[in-house]
């Protein structure tokens, strides 16, 4: 017992106290998330729309995702992280009391775009807050510390949101709002006047050694990121089709569903940070990477060929290690091929990646579903994950030769 808390203490040693509030922000905000998890569920359930309705919806949410993340970029490099960071979180918290009022669809729709914009401006000046806060030594740590406060906040989120959820739908937008805006509260009164750490070399030698380049000129770091997005539209459907399958094909409550969404924030909150002291330095980013996308296509093929509530629980534990092997390691290749003054950009077109799959992969995973069934979206999921997987092999290792 000793020995473990020796290693909790070693691989969580070392980081700076404002990469500590950064993820404390982070897991207030991530314990609201009940909509997203619940969302498919609550669009067909309580408002009674189609699988077709529900792929439209789920694919706006995707590109209010993605104007947001180029938004959020775009804005973090001209004004800062801090005010990115706070409007998202105050504007977008109080947009979720705006929803409770729109059951129409076209209304939802607009609404669910714009709630996706706000709320999305985060993630990009997020990870540059992290990477700007954090010792140069620990970005990798500091990045899977702030996932680890994102997950364990989704391990109670989905978890409270299925009790919330049985007693009414409204529960999960009233409960995402205030964790938004207590979020945006705590982060505004520690961080108004904090600054980060500095860089890891002199500004003057950092624009010999890193090209003061557009990421969207960076053509290997863009194939990066369209990997990225392969790997994600695959990933992504466990937040938006499986909540479905758990619900029409093995006939699961609110409460189960919440309680398997849940099981996925517990594992990785437990064990990311351990996985990354122990290994993230002992071998070269593309294996960590790849392995993962193995990992997340063997979950999605062991649903298909057994049956069984072990099946998903097992399917779910698979894709949470795929999740710890390959998200801190594309966060530390995309801060490594960045610089200071270009960083924001680098985070908002990684970020692009995760929300173009909000739009493609609801939409061609409910479409999939309403012509073809849930297995045929196993199987092509699968398959996607493969091929992104030797896309990675490629271009991740001459990434990190350039």
């Amino acid at each position: 017992m000793k020995r473990i808390l020796s290693l909790y203490g070693n691989a969580f040693g070392g980081l700076s106290k404002e990469a500590w509030l950064l993820a404390a922000v982070m897991f207030i905000n991530r314990s609201g998330a009940m909509v997203v998890p619940f969302l498919s569920v609550y669009l067909t359930e309580a408002l009674g729309f189609s699988l077709q309705q529900v792929g439209v919806l789920l694919s706006l949410f995707g590109a209010g995702s993605m104007c947001g993340t180029f938004l959020g970029g775009w804005l973090t490099d001209k004004i800062g992280h801090f005010k990115v960071q706070f409007f998202s979180l105050v504007l977008g918290g109080s947009w979720f009391f705006v929803m409770l009022l729109l059951e129409r669809f076209a209304l939802f729709a607009g609404g669910i775009f714009l709630l996706s914009l706000l709320t999305e401006c985060l993630r990009p000046a997020n990870a540059s807050s992290v990477s700007s806060y954090a010792r140069p030594e620990n970005v990798t740590r500091a990045f899977s510390l702030n996932r680890m406060a994102i997950n364990l906040g989704f391990s109670i989120g989905p978890a409270l949101g299925g009790v919330l959820a049985t007693v009414s739908y409204q529960f999960l937008f009233m409960a995402d709002g205030v964790t938004c805006l207590t979020a945006g509260a705590l982060f505004f009164f520690y961080f108004r006047h904090k600054q980060g750490h500095a860089p890891a070399v002199p500004a003057a030698a950092e624009k010999t050694t890193v090209p003061t380049r557009s990421p969207y000129q960076d053509w290997l770091f863009v194939g990066f990121a369209v990997l990225c997005c392969f790997y994600a539209v695959a990933f992504f459907q466990f937040f938006s089709t499986m909540p479905l399958y758990y619900r029409q094909v093995y006939r699961l409550s609110e409460l189960q569903i919440g309680g398997l969404l849940a099981f996925n924030g517990f594992l990785v909150f437990l064990l990311e940070m351990i996985i990354v002291y122990l290994i993230g330095d002992k071998h070269a980013l593309w294996k960590m990477i790849v392995a993962g996308l193995l990992l997340l296509a063997l979950a999605f093929v062991i649903i298909n060929l057994a049956q069984g509530f072990w099946v998903l629980a097992v399917s779910v534990l698979l894709m949470s290690l795929s999740e710890m092997l390959a998200m801190p390691f594309m966060s530390t290749l995309t801060v490594q091929r960045s610089g200071t003054h270009n960083r924001g950009s680098y985070m908002a077109l990684y970020s692009l990646s995760y929300s173009a799959a909000h739009i493609i992969g609801p939409y061609v995973g409910t479409t999939t579903i309403a012509h073809l069934g849930f297995d045929t979206l196993w199987w092509g999921a699968s398959v996607l994950c493969l091929v992104a997987a030797l896309g990675f092999y490629v271009v991740v290792k001459r990434l990190s030769a350039a």
